[in-house]
C-alpha cells in the first residue's frame, strides 16, 4: 500500500455481501484467524450470542482501487462488557452500549490486512462517526495481541491500549501426538494427566469427537451456559442461540463429548482455520464418579484433535490460568483499545 493513497471506507451491514467486496480473498491472504472468515461472521450475524444492536462490516481501500487493504467487523453491545474487564478501565462502561470490534467471543480482535497507523486513524475516524450517528458513548477495538501490529497501529493513530484480560496458546510443530506434547510438559504435569486419563477410563469416562451433526447441541449449550455462570459471565452462552450459532459454524467446528455412563461431564467446541485449532468454549459438571478430572480429559483430547488434524497452533482462549500455564500454554496479553465518543 502506497502510504500517500487516499483510503476509503465501505461499510457493509450484511456478512453475506462482504464476500464480493473481496473480504474472503484478503482474510485468506492473511492468515487471519476463524472469527474473521464468512462461516464465523454469516453463524454470528444468524444467531449472535451476544445482545447487539447492530453489526457492521468495515471495509477500507487505498487510493479506489479494486482490492481492499483492510477488513474490521464491528458491532454495537447493549453490554458492553460482558466479561467483567472493561469496567476496571472505564468506570460506567459495563451500564452503556459501545461500537467494538471484534465480538466478545473472539478472543483476537485485529486489523486485518494492512494494520498501518494510516489505516488504524481512518478506521477509528469511522467508528467514531458512527458512534455519534448511532448515539453510542464509546467505540474502539477490545481482545487486542499488546505489541502485534493492531496494536502498535491503533497507539500510532492515538488510541493506546491497556490490559483487559490474557489469552493462552501453544505451538505443537513437531509434538506429532498427544504423548509427544505430554513429554513437552514438567514431570508432574505429564504424570498427572496421564494418571487421569488412568483413572478416568476406569471410572467409565469416555470421549467423543465429530462434527456438528449428530452433537448433543441442547446439552452442550446448557453445560456451557452454566459453566460462564460458575466463573461470573451468566448470560455469555444463552442456550437456545448457543445451538443455533453452532448449527450455523458447520464445518468449522468440532465438538468433543465427555461422558460417564452416558451422562455427559464436559463437552467443548473448537474451531479450525488453516493454522489454528481453537478451543473455543467448553463445558464441565465435577459432580463424577471416581477420581478424575472431566475437564483435564476434554484438555488431552482436545491437544490430540488439533494434531490429528494437523493444526500447528493450540489456542485455548481466556481465563483458567493456572492450569494451562502448568500444562504448557503461555499467555498474551490482551489490550482494550477503547475511548469515549
Amino acid at each position: 500500500m502506497d502510504p500517500g493513497q487516499r483510503l476509503s471506507i465501505e461499510r457493509y451491514d450484511d456478512a453475506a455481501a462482504v464476500t464480493a467486496a473481496g473480504w474472503d480473498a484478503l482474510v485468506a491472504a492473511a492468515g487471519a484467524p476463524v472469527f474473521y472468515q464468512a462461516g464465523y461472521l454469516h453463524a454470528y450475524q444468524q444467531a449472535p450470542l451476544a445482545e447487539l444492536d447492530r453489526q457492521a462490516y468495515l471495509v477500507v481501500r487505498a487510493g479506489g482501487a479494486p482490492r481492499p487493504v483492510a477488513v474490521l467487523p464491528v458491532a454495537v453491545h447493549r453490554r458492553a462488557d460482558p466479561i467483567g474487564g472493561l469496567r476496571r478501565l472505564h468506570p460506567g462502561i459495563e451500564r452503556e452500549p459501545a461500537l467494538l470490534s471484534h465480538v466478545w467471543h473472539c478472543y483476537d480482535s485485529r486489523l486485518v490486512g494492512a494494520a498501518t497507523p494510516a489505516v488504524a486513524r481512518a478506521v477509528l475516524d469511522a467508528l467514531r462517526e458512527l458512534a455519534h450517528r448511532w448515539r453510542v458513548p464509546w467505540y474502539g477495538l477490545v481482545n487486542v495481541a499488546r505489541g502485534g501490529p493492531t496494536s502498535r497501529a491503533l497507539a500510532a493513530a492515538g488510541l493506546p491500549g491497556a490490559h483487559l484480560v490474557d489469552r493462552y496458546r501453544t505451538d505443537l510443530s513437531g509434538a506429532g501426538d498427544l504423548d509427544g506434547y505430554l513429554d513437552r510438559l514438567g514431570p508432574r504435569a505429564r504424570a498427572n494427566l496421564r494418571r487421569n486419563a488412568r483413572r478416568a477410563a476406569e471410572a467409565g469416562i469416555r470421549t467423543s469427537t465429530g462434527g456438528v451433526a449428530g452433537a448433543d447441541l441442547a446439552g452442550i449449550a446448557e453445560l456451557c451456559a452454566r459453566t460462564a455462570a460458575r466463573l461470573g459471565n451468566p448470560g455469555f452462552y444463552p442456550p437456545a442461540v448457543f445451538s443455533r450459532f453452532v448449527t450455523a459454524l458447520g464445518p468449522l467446528a468440532h465438538v468433543l463429548e465427555v461422558r460417564q455412563h452416558g451422562r455427559l461431564v464436559a463437552a467443548g467446541v473448537c474451531l479450525t482455520d488453516e493454522r489454528r485449532f481453537h478451543t473455543w468454549t467448553c463445558g464441565v459438571d465435577y459432580a463424577v464418579a471416581g477420581n478424575a478430572s472431566p475437564y483435564a480429559v476434554l484438555f488431552a483430547e482436545s491437544v490430540a484433535l488439533a494434531l490429528r488434524l494437523g493444526r500447528p497452533v493450540l489456542e485455548g482462549g481466556r481465563s483458567n490460568e493456572v492450569f494451562k500455564r502448568r500444562h504448557g500454554l503461555a499467555p498474551r496479553a490482551l489490550d482494550a483499545h477503547v475511548v469515549r465518543a
